[in-house]
């Protein structure tokens, strides 16, 4: 499926049923792949919508604003995005914000009762969370990635995944026999566990470099 027929796909999910935040979220992101920033911040702002506490979106749709030029509105879905991820404990989105914030001259908000938690030393850090946790026994799959995620995020974070990655095919209709939709709900745990481009390739050739 091309990327035009992904985004037709997603329109029409999006339009079928509008309370999907998901359909929104993936309709965004193709969006940002056709370089189409003014829509993918509109239909990034459609998934808050439909669910406020979606930290990740906030942070994508503020991308898109500055992409498009519009500094202000960036700005303001990065504050109001800071504050939700700070209440919800989703670290990496808050300090991509943080550090879009500081990066664009405007102040980080601060949100009381949000501090990063006391880490008791020798504890398992999630690097989702920024929360101390229980690792998992083995890595979830094979491969560089697996392996990271092994290291670096906790079994807690990862069954909250699992819970959400039921969501995700349940709501977005997915086949996970079909490349395609496999590729989708990968994009969606890569996103949940704040795994972005940029960061896979570095673990990927990390790993190449040890060989």
């Amino acid at each position: 499926m091309d990327l035009e027929q992904r985004i037709a796909q997603f329109e029409n999910m999006a339009q079928a049923d509008p309370e999907n935040e998901m359909a929104h979220f993936s309709l965004a992101s193709a969006y940002t792949q056709a370089g189409r920033h003014a829509d993918a911040a509109a239909s990034y702002l459609r998934a808050i919508e439909a669910q406020a506490d979606l930290s990740k979106a906030y942070q994508l749709a503020g991308e898109q604003y500055l992409a498009c030029g519009e500094r202000d509105k960036a700005v303001e879905i990065w504050t109001r995005g800071y504050t939700v991820a700070a209440k919800n404990g989703d670290l990496m989105p808050r300090r991509a914000m943080a550090d879009a914030l500081k990066e664009a001259g405007a102040p980080v908000p601060e949100v009381e009762g949000a501090a990063e938690p006391e880490i008791p030393a020798g504890a398992f850090v999630c690097q989702k969370t920024g929360r101390p946790g229980n690792q998992m026994a083995r890595p979830p799959f094979r491969g560089p990635i697996g392996q990271w995620i092994y290291e670096n995020i906790s079994n807690e974070t990862w069954n909250a995944w699992i819970a959400q990655g039921t969501k995700v095919i349940n709501e977005l209709r997915l086949d996970l026999s079909r490349d395609q939709d496999a590729e989708t709900y990968d994009r969606y745990m890569y996103e949940y566990l704040g795994l972005d481009d940029a960061k896979m390739e570095e673990i990927r050739s990390a790993a190449q470099q040890s060989r």
